[in-house]
């Protein structure tokens, strides 16, 4: 297979890892944020029509959940208006588009996981935007798959992970929410599915289009870590096993507290838990249970 992808977002988690796993399947033209601006729309035509992908894989987006809320504006002309340009040009020269969204789509409500058909409710402005992204994307017409997914995390970059062990070398106790559920997401394993699902399109497709795969097998799809957990846990179970490590390094104790006892100005899902069945069961790849996943990238750090 040899293609042309275009991919936004290289300087992320998930566009990083995406830069590596995409590149066996062809060229990967990764423009910077001032080669592609996102809140331009002609900066996005600019790019798409000198460029001419087969693919759009976007994994750039605003996802600065708090900040979020005092610049809408900005994180919506990224999360949603964006998602309009790229839908109306990759519909024109009939590219698929692979979009990566979040659980902050649904009200966080219940204890059971989320399935893709279920309605969304975001309760933050960070939600809302990439709610208003996945609609202005089906509404262009364009061939896509979305993938909703939760709790991004890996050995590079700004994430959870990454923030829990620097200060559990710190500090001698540290508060975390644990009534929060949901899937760490390691971002290596969301690229190696989107890989994964691009090859198996293109062997459903009818060259030059894609029309025959993607009307098939486009759509939303839940695509996050296998299991659940907290936060709480996520972090006792990660500085657990730098301890195994290294047994004789002082980290710290964690106790367990209630989103209460933590504001913030966005207001988080209670429950992130997506069902990732129709993942399964339509592109055949199942996602890595976290504790697995975790223990890789504990290896890489």
């Amino acid at each position: 297979m040899s293609t042309r992808i275009l991919l936004t977002g290289v300087t992320g988690q998930v566009g990083g890892e995406l830069l590596r796993t995409l590149a066996p399947l062809g060229e990967v033209v990764a423009p910077s944020r001032e080669e592609l601006d996102l809140t331009s729309a002609s900066s996005i035509r600019n790019v798409i029509r000198t460029v001419r992908p087969r693919w759009i894989a976007n994994a750039a987006a605003y996802t600065a959940v708090d900040k979020a809320e005092s610049e809408p504006e900005l994180a919506f002309a990224i999360n949603a208006e964006a998602l309009r340009t790229i839908g109306l040009e990759a519909r024109e020269i009939g590219a698929g588009v692979i979009h990566f969204s979040t659980d902050y789509v649904f009200n966080g409500e219940g204890e059971s996981p989320y399935v893709e058909k279920d309605p969304a409710g975001p309760v933050s402005v960070y939600g809302a935007s990439k709610l208003a992204g996945e609609e202005a994307l089906a509404d262009t017409g364009a061939d896509y798959a979305v993938f909703r997914t939760s709790w991004v995390y890996g050995a590079k970059g700004k994430n959870f992970l990454r923030t829990i062990l620097k200060a559990a070398r710190e500090r001698d106790r540290l508060r975390i929410v644990a009534d929060q559920h949901g899937a760490p997401t390691w971002s290596r394993d969301l690229a190696r599915m989107t890989a994964h699902v691009i090859m198996m399109l293109e062997r459903e497709a009818s060259r030059p289009n894609l029309d025959g795969a993607l009307d098939r097998f486009g759509g939303i799809y839940h695509a996050c870590g296998a299991g659940e957990t907290t936060w709480f846990g996520f972090a006792r179970e990660a500085i657990a096993m730098l301890q195994e490590r290294e047994p004789e390094a002082r980290l710290a104790e964690v106790d367990a507290i209630t989103t209460a006892e933590y504001p913030t100005p966005a207001k988080r899902p209670a429950n992130s838990r997506l069902n990732c069945e129709k993942l399964a069961a339509t592109f055949d790849w199942k996602m890595m249970d976290w504790r697995e996943s975790l223990r890789e990238v504990m290896a890489e750090l």
